[in-house]
């Protein structure tokens, strides 16, 4: 698949939620059930829409149905990406419809399959169920001077209780975060698909300035991974503490 690419790979990888897996690693011992995405958000970005597809990428026919284009499949930023983080075009040619398809089926709809299985035995389970979406974001962007450290997205309050919102807030500040809401990162497709409140369902997404852990452009770990990695930890810790005592109230 290299040789279809017009860009270094280094570049598609410069988009991926590096070393998010190893900063929630201790996740499963604290109790909780820890869901790892193994393919880059440059493959298939796991929070779109499966048909939220660009047409023109594919030489004989979209793999999904899909709507009207949204601003993000028009800028390149679908379900499966067609720019690299520097905003260049990926692929030499375009792929095929089972190609996508493919991709699809054995990426997204396998994860998303295995997160709803997850949520519904917890719910069954316990009367409700918290998913943790964790993301990482890069330090600059276009347009805005400073980025928090973290952002907290809840779909302004529609995804998750905003108890547990302000819970994790409020640690994270504790403990010496710049923290938003909803700015600039309001939650994607997982906290849409799956955060139900009312039904006992909270989705509550998490963005990790990169910046505090790592070097964005070598992709390498620094110095301060290890305490990110021990702060978010507690964080978890607090925040399943506070569902546990949700759930016996």
């Amino acid at each position: 698949m290299q040789r279809d690419l017009c860009v270094p790979l280094m570049d598609i990888r410069r988009t991926e939620d590096a070393f998010v897996d190893e900063l929630f690693g201790e996740v499963p011992a604290l109790g909780a059930t820890f869901i790892a995405a193994r393919y880059g958000r440059g493959f298939v970005d796991l929070n779109r829409d499966a048909r939220e597809l660009d047409p023109g990428m594919f030489s004989d026919g979209s793999p999904r149905t899909s709507g009207a284009p949204t601003a993000r499949v028009e800028a390149g930023l679908g379900c499966l990406p067609r720019i690299s983080a520097h905003g260049d075009q990926v692929y030499k040619r375009r792929l095929t419809k089972a190609e996508g398809e493919r991709r699809l089926v054995d990426v997204h709809d396998a994860y998303h399959s295995t997160v709803q299985a997850e949520l519904n035995a917890l719910r069954e389970a316990h009367g409700e169920a918290v998913l943790i979406d964790c993301h990482s974001m890069p330090s600059s962007q276009p347009g805005r001077r400073i980025l928090p450290d973290i952002v907290l997205g809840d779909r302004f309050g529609s995804s998750c209780d905003t108890r547990l919102t302000g819970l994790a807030e409020r640690t994270l500040r504790s403990m010496g975060y710049s923290v938003a809401r909803n700015a600039p990162y309001a939650g994607g497709y997982t906290t849409r698909r799956y955060g139900r409140p009312r039904r006992g369902v909270h989705a509550l997404q998490i963005e990790i300035n990169r910046s505090l852990y790592m070097d964005e452009v070598r992709l390498r770990q620094h110095a301060g991974f290890e305490t990110l990695k021990a702060d978010i930890t507690a964080l978890c810790r607090a925040l399943l503490d506070y569902s546990a005592r949700a759930v016996a109230a």
